[in-house]
């Protein structure tokens, strides 16, 4: 199996690129915010900024920069983009919401139950992750991320 369209595909780089340095920042905000390093940043949805708008928006303009604004590529990020973003910013960020209803309503009903009726709980309903979506400000920063990367891969394309 030949990998090197992995390695020569801009849309591939540019996605990995842009996902690895919105993960890496956002990673690093959380180090500086509690003073420690916690790994699981590097692959955690939601917060700041958005890796889903960084992948897609950098896509997005790579496409324009390749194949131009009429390309049916430009078209499918385009509409990708608009589809993954809003997702971020409302579905996923009502459902994040969801987890943590949940999550009161589960803690709230181990205060009345023994240790084996909480443990029992817990293997029912395990605590939900509450981080799931982004707020606007989230998914734009990600979003500038996302061009800016591409705006740069672009730069370095031409002059190579």
């Amino acid at each position: 199996m030949d990998l090197s369209i992995l390695i020569s595909n801009p849309l591939i780089n540019i996605s990995v690129i842009s996902w690895a340095a919105a993960q890496g920042i956002k990673a690093l905000i959380d180090g500086v915010k509690h003073k420690q390093f916690d790994r699981r940043y590097l692959s955690k949805a939601g917060g700041m900024p958005s890796s889903h708008s960084a992948v897609t928006c950098s896509v997005l303009l790579t496409s324009y920069y390749l194949y131009g604004f009429n390309s049916p590529i430009f078209g499918v990020s385009f509409v990708l983009a608009l589809i993954v973003m809003y997702d971020a910013t409302g579905v996923r960020w009502a459902a994040g919401l969801h987890a943590r209803a949940i999550n009161h309503i589960v803690e709230y009903l181990e205060q009345d139950h023994s240790p084996e009726g909480q443990r029992a709980l817990h293997e029912l309903i395990p605590k939900l992750n509450e981080s799931l979506g982004h707020r606007v400000r989230e998914a734009i920063c990600g979003a500038g991320l996302g061009f800016l990367i591409a705006m740069l891969g672009h730069f370095v394309r031409q002059g190579m």
